[in-house]
């Protein structure tokens, strides 16, 4: 038996169910289903934001806004331009769902809880209704005269036009590239940074604001870092592995970093402002404080590894040593060995290769009646938000062009 619907989309995540009220909102008559694998729908909503739901960010400027995206920031300044983070705010009001701005910019429900936009969805979904059907893992689409057929383990589906929204999955890309469509290749994106040095050893939890770059390349980042337990995490370098995902994923997770603790100071301005530290705190002991604005522990753990002994005056340091504390200052250097993924903001850099994709439309470029949204195209952004405006509004855009 086959099941007919106007529109199926597959996916049951943010963008799927996004997509779908926003089409039904402005056609009503369309009989539309929403095909989701697991057993329950909206799963990475529930845990994102450690389970209170980032769901877009305070950027209210498109031509801002896609900076945040490593891929796909050409092919997302038309889109921003008619669905943008204040739309994202006025629309969720309107559906009873009222936004904060917390201080770093990310944007969470008031109620501090994702159960707030999982209710929101459901019950606009059901109060529309739009089928919701779980537990329906795709097996395969073909496309007949004018009409997509999509087959389950258990059941048949007809639809007029077919929406993917199935982030990423592997198995609907390769049921993609069978219809000549072009999947670039996923690597990870947001992940940490393994290293074993002495120098950050005994400093799990410290925090400060750095300009950093990769060895041999042309990636750069400028942020908060965090000292974690393997290595070094922090928006910093999250941003870092976001822009770098194909170098990184390329040098086998093996390179070398630089960091600069005074935030871009050069290390010729930092020699000069040691010199004048050397006059003016002569007598005090060199590693007791920080002159700078970082913690203590790690100017301690840097005017060791200067070859400064625990007890030394500023007085006495010589020009050797003032030099290698300014080159440890502006311009340490740091072994990664490896990567460990970032909480459960997994993301991939990959998936429908852009060239392929209408902006205007969402619909493929390859197949009339074939449209894609959220991460299922090889669009993605660093953390904060974005992954999930981008869903949004992808989905926004696809609905008004139906």
């Amino acid at each position: 038996m086959n099941q007919n619907f106007d529109i199926i989309i597959v996916g049951g995540g943010a963008a799927g169910f996004f997509t779908a009220i926003n089409i039904v909102e402005k056609n009503p008559k369309l009989k539309v289903a929403i095909l989701e694998r697991g057993s329950e729908v909206l799963s990475k909503v529930r845990v994102s934001g450690g389970g209170r739901c980032n769901v877009t960010h305070a950027c209210f400027e498109p031509n801002e806004l896609v900076k945040f995206y490593p891929r796909g920031e050409k092919e997302l300044r038309g889109p921003f331009h008619l669905f943008c983070s204040g739309d994202t705010v006025e629309w969720f009001s309107n559906h009873g769902v009222q936004l904060k701005i917390e201080e770093d910019g990310r944007m969470f429900p008031v109620s501090n809880s994702s159960q707030t936009i999982i209710d929101c969805f459901l019950k606009t979904t059901q109060k529309l209704g739009i089928t919701v059907l779980t537990g329906q893992s795709v097996q395969s689409i073909f496309k007949k005269d004018n009409f997509w057929k999509i087959e389950t383990q258990n059941e048949n589906y007809i639809a007029e036009k077919l929406i993917l929204a199935t982030g990423s999955n592997p198995k609907i890309w390769e049921m993609l590239q069978s219809f000549g469509h072009a999947i670039v290749n996923p690597v990870p994106s947001l992940f940490t940074f393994n290293i074993k040095d002495p120098r950050i050893k005994e400093l799990p939890g410290v925090s400060t604001q750095v300009t950093m770059k990769v060895k041999d390349t042309k990636l750069t980042s400028t942020g908060p870092l965090l000292i974690t337990h393997w290595g070094m995490s922090g928006p910093a370098i999250l941003k870092l592995s976001a822009w770098g995902a194909r170098i990184l994923f390329e040098k086998n997770y093996q390179f070398i970093i630089f960091v600069n603790w005074l935030n871009g100071i050069g290390a010729d301005d930092a020699g000069k402002i040691l010199k004048d530290l050397k006059k003016e705190h002569a007598k005090k002991v060199v590693s007791k404080k920080s002159p700078f604005d970082f913690p203590n522990r790690l100017w301690e753990s840097l005017v060791l590894a200067s070859s400064i002994l625990e007890e030394t005056k500023w007085t006495d340091l010589t020009k050797v040593q003032l030099q290698k504390l300014a080159d440890q200052l502006t311009n340490s250097s740091f072994q990664v060995n490896g990567k460990s993924t970032f909480k459960e903001e997994f993301v991939t850099a990959g998936g429908i290769d852009l060239k392929e994709i209408n902006f205007k439309t969402m619909e493929s470029k390859l197949h009339k009646n074939l449209y894609f949204t959220g991460e299922i195209v090889n669009i993605d952004a660093i953390t904060g938000g974005f992954n999930f405006q981008n869903a949004w509004t992808s989905g926004f855009i696809l609905a008004n062009s139906l």
